[in-house]
């Protein structure tokens, strides 16, 4: 028998509008636009779709290190390391050599009056100075999801991936993380999907 849980207290009227302020702010992640694919000419991905992978990705990382890592703390960082941009927008580095976006008061804008805005400025900070083990593997993440990105923009046939792949390489910082996007440039985006030895693709389900 599990002992009882304690409820949280309710949260006051300011709390709740803050907190479903900050909801649908999180939702303009979803039509903001990762902004360098279209010097690919690659289409369109949304900086929510970029923020899940890089969720996904940091949990991967986090269980091949040996130990030591606040596996907890790396995802909620990479859960939340682009919630500025809903502010600010996604500069790519073509837009960073005349732009340069204020994201620690985007940050700071954004959490003022959540509950949990304490919890918040810290991961953001976290991941911005990129000095701790847990930012590290962060960042690697969000470079991993560019990465297969880009394998994917490659086995579709866009021009010029290759080109960003060695940048890409220079940014990561964990052995894990290389070892992944070694593997990741060797391998073929639909092979979790299509088995080209397989007979199953000329009948289906027909039998």
């Amino acid at each position: 028998m599990t002992s009882p849980v304690d409820p949280a207290p309710a949260p006051s009227p300011e709390d709740t509008r803050a907190l479903v302020d900050f909801l649908f702010e999180v939702g303009m992640l979803k039509r903001t636009p990762r902004s360098g694919w279209p010097f690919l000419g690659a289409g369109q991905e949304s900086v929510a779709d970029h923020s899940f992978r890089v969720a996904m990705i940091a949990m991967v990382l986090s269980r091949l290190e040996d130990g030591g890592i606040d596996a907890d703390r790396v995802l909620r960082m990479a859960l939340v390391h682009d919630l500025p941009e809903a502010r600010t927008g996604d500069l790519n580095y073509m837009n960073q050599k005349y732009v340069q976006a204020d994201e620690e008061a985007a940050a700071a804008d954004l959490t003022r009056g959540l509950p949990f805005a304490d919890e918040l400025d810290s991961l953001l900070a976290e991941y911005r100075a990129e000095e701790t083990a847990e930012s590290v593997i962060a960042h690697d993440a969000d470079q991993l999801e560019l990465l297969l990105q880009l394998v994917e923009n490659r086995d579709g046939g866009v021009p010029g991936t290759e080109s960003w792949v060695p940048f890409v390489l220079k940014r990561l910082r964990t052995d894990n993380g290389r070892r992944l996007a070694r593997r990741i440039l060797d391998s073929n985006s639909t092979r979790w999907w299509f088995d080209r030895d397989s007979d199953w693709w000329v009948r289906g389900g027909k039998g």
